[in-house]
């Protein structure tokens, strides 16, 4: 074959446009260089020298070249695309962003290009999974909100389509995940709270339908009956519920004779609106009541510097769910593409003469 005219030239080239986008040919001509080698060497062909390769990357990342997707699904089968479903709906407080943000990170040194791919909650949730199978637009799929039993894992399972979840399942199915260890949260929570001296504590949690619902809760339950404290019920409000929905079923509970002198948060944006909720009922935080709440990004101490709080690294959820999905295209093991981030010490944000600590 002519090293001047590959065969995959013309996918490189974008039909229309203003302006002709730079092509192998174009790299090509800027170093010297055969068509094919150049082609060889931006998909790191081991037989390309080393110093061949960066040579042509370079030039390739300053003039701005971009593979044709067409043209590479023609010629590979593949997309070089992974599909983040996403909840339209999910938290507010960057954890969207820096979901996004992790998972283009970890992508950015590999061929692959992120699309989010949303759906309402109110809809279906195995539709836009179902879609990007069976339209084949992505060689691999990151979803979140999981559920003990998620048909969304069952049908990508069968269909042999690579993916990873945000959250674990218990249907007897080995997948690919990254969690957060919301079990360990909720002792370490009420750990806390124990040792300020409160004894009736409520729980914001996830709705009863998803995974980490059921981790939390019991890692609550665990706790409050190693500390010997006592639960008042919450299960009007949990964190998909609007802010104002959440505000006024507090204040209904703080109005009750037995009402909590703590909560255990499952979100930074629900406890925007315990916050507001408790206040509005005449009762003061850190004083009357004490909350510890997860967050995803360090916003409450801007609320109130009185909470106390469990960080959760979005981002580095991110990055594993990216490497997860990744491992699963090439064929790695499952059992290597599984993890587990465990909460850090719960952090209280001290203010001059507060007196607070800033661990357990």
């Amino acid at each position: 074959m002519n090293d001047k005219t590959p065969p995959d030239e013309n996918a490189d080239q974008a039909a229309g446009g203003e302006a002709n986008p730079p092509t192998l040919k174009t790299i090509a001509f800027m170093t010297g260089l055969g068509v094919t080698t150049v082609s060889r060497a931006l998909k790191d062909a081991p037989e390309i020298g080393a110093a061949t390769r960066q040579r042509v990357q370079l030039v390739a990342r300053q003039i701005g070249y971009r593979p044709n997707r067409a043209g590479v699904r023609l010629r590979t089968g593949k997309t070089n695309v992974i599909s983040l479903v996403l909840d339209t709906e999910e938290q507010v407080g960057g954890f969207v962003s820096d979901l996004i943000y992790g998972i283009s990170e970890a992508l950015a040194q590999t061929p692959y290009h992120l699309v989010v791919t949303p759906y309402s909650r109110n809809n279906d949730p195995l539709e836009p999974v179902r879609y990007v199978v069976e339209t084949a637009s992505a060689d691999g799929v990151i979803i979140s909100r999981t559920e003990p039993d998620d048909k969304r894992v069952r049908y990508m399972t069968e269909r042999g389509m690579p993916f990873a979840t945000h959250g674990r399942t218990h249907m007897g199915i080995d997948h690919a995940f990254h969690d957060f260890d919301n079990h360990a949260y909720s002792i370490e929570a009420v750990k806390k709270l124990a040792a300020l001296g409160r004894k009736r504590l409520a729980l914001l949690a996830p709705p009863s339908n998803l995974s980490y619902y059921h981790h939390m809760r019991d890692g609550f339950a665990d706790a409050l009956m190693e500390h010997g404290l006592s639960e008042v019920p919450f299960p009007m409000a949990t964190v998909d519920h609007s802010i104002e929905d959440i505000r006024k079923q507090t204040v209904e509970l703080m109005r009750r004779p037995n009402r909590p002198d703590a909560f255990v948060s499952g979100a930074g944006a629900g406890t925007f609106a315990l916050v507001a909720g408790i206040e509005e009922a005449g009762f003061r935080i850190g004083q009357d009541v004490d909350i510890v709440s997860k967050q995803s990004s360090k916003l409450l101490h801007l609320l109130r510097p009185q909470l106390y709080v469990v960080n959760e690294d979005v981002r580095l959820a991110g990055a594993e769910l990216a490497r997860a999905v990744l491992g699963r295209i090439a064929g790695r093991d499952i059992g290597a593409l599984q993890s587990l981030s465990k909460p850090k010490a719960v952090e209280a944000y001290e203010t001059p003469g507060s007196g607070k600590d800033d661990t357990t």
